[in-house]
């Protein structure tokens, strides 16, 4: 089999998201990881390449070393695709100098620091021609993929009011506990976590399943943000009120310090005529809820999906998938889009859902500051 040749900024020993990268690669079965640079320390790089059964040759001390390194190679042996699972501020620089030499990357939100960077990404990758994927994991469900497809078809009719919810809690005991264990967060500090925690990180979440599902676009936005403790610079937790086209209204409730949840991302589109709701801890679910019938229940690998949520699940009806497999269906996208094969729409978060993500983010951030009043996108 012809895998696409993968290689890896980050996500080295200890690192959660860059094993859920390397899952989701093996599982899709298009990739082989090949090399990269894995740690900020070399020696450490090193040891966990060793582990991966990397050649040393194609573990490399930095970003610029990694492309020349593999520039000089032929066109079969050198890497073709590069993930960046690396904290936030190093998004955007590392994904900028592979975008200009010609590599595909898949790259972990949020994409940038600044809208400026974001926008400069994407100018980049139509000027380059390449394959660019951001990882808006949750768009991967085959569950989500379904609603999307379902609301296409107009099956609620108009859409009146949109809720999203991304409640977790494993911040509330680093706050109230000794004040050593805030230093050693990198999400709480601006220089490299961005300009919001918990927007930034999980809000941007529920704003991207909003618009991917429904395919509307949200206009405007009214923030009231908390940092809970004076001595966090940062929102840890926030409600967002939407303003869409047509009178539609919606909002989004983030906080990451709700004492016992975990991974409480939700969505619910309410129409004219039904409303569909889905949740990330339960996604082999999806309700249809209606005045006139009972709630029915939709779950993968059923002939009554869409053919798109029927080619975005790998296990038989009642084998639960869930996050692994699910970014590994973006990855299959990502292929697919590498090797010149059709893909459906909403396959894999482009650039410009970057882009859109870092306008959300920043509005978000001014109208908290500017005395909670609406902002445009």
């Amino acid at each position: 089999m012809n895998r696409i040749k993968l290689g890896m900024i980050g996500g080295g020993t200890g690192a959660f998201i860059g094993d859920a990268h390397r899952r989701a690669s093996r599982i899709c079965n298009e990739y082989e990881l090949l090399g990269g640079v894995f740690d900020v320390d070399y020696e450490r790089s090193k040891e966990f390449a060793k582990q991966e059964g990397i050649s040393p040759e194609r573990c490399y001390p930095d970003i610029d070393k990694f492309i020349k390194g593999e520039l000089a190679l032929p066109d079969n042996k050198r890497i073709q695709a590069v993930s960046i699972v690396t904290p936030n501020h190093l998004h955007y620089p590392f994904a900028k100098k592979l975008i200009e030499n010609g590599f595909n990357v898949i790259c972990e939100k949020p994409m940038t620091m600044t809208v400026e960077q974001a926008e400069d990404l994407a100018r980049l990758v139509e000027k380059n021609k390449i394959v660019f994927a951001l990882t808006h994991t949750y768009t991967g469900y085959p569950m989500v993929r379904q609603m999307k497809e379902m609301i296409k078809s107009g099956i609620l009719g108009t859409i009146q009011r949109v809720d999203a919810q991304y409640y977790q809690g494993w911040i509330n005991s680093l706050i109230h506990g000794n004040e050593s264990r805030i230093t050693g967060v990198w999400r709480l500090k601006p220089e490299y976590a961005g300009v919001s925690s918990c927007m930034g990180d999980i809000g941007v979440h529920a704003f991207n399943l909003i618009e991917y599902t429904t395919g509307l676009k949200i206009k405007k936005v009214l923030s009231d943000l908390n940092s809970v403790k004076d001595n966090i610079e940062l929102d840890l937790d926030g409600t967002v009120l939407l303003r869409f086209d047509n009178n539609i209204k919606g909002v989004i409730r983030s906080t990451q310090v709700a004492a016992g949840e975990e991974n409480n991302l939700r969505i619910g589109v309410y129409g004219s005529k039904a409303s569909l709701k889905w949740a990330q801890e339960d996604p082999n679910y999806l309700y249809l809820l209606s005045d006139t019938e009972p709630t029915k229940v939709f779950k993968p690998a059923h002939t009554y999906n869409s053919e798109f949520a029927e080619a975005s699940h790998v296990m038989p009806s009642g084998h639960p998938e869930g996050i692994y497999e699910a970014l590994a269906n973006i990855y299959k996208g990502v292929a697919k889009a590498i090797k010149g094969e059709k893909t459906y729409d909403g396959e894999y978060p482009t650039v410009y859902d970057g882009v859109r993500g870092m306008k959300f983010v920043h509005s978000v951030v001014a109208s908290n500051k500017n005395g909670n009043t609406w902002v445009e996108l």
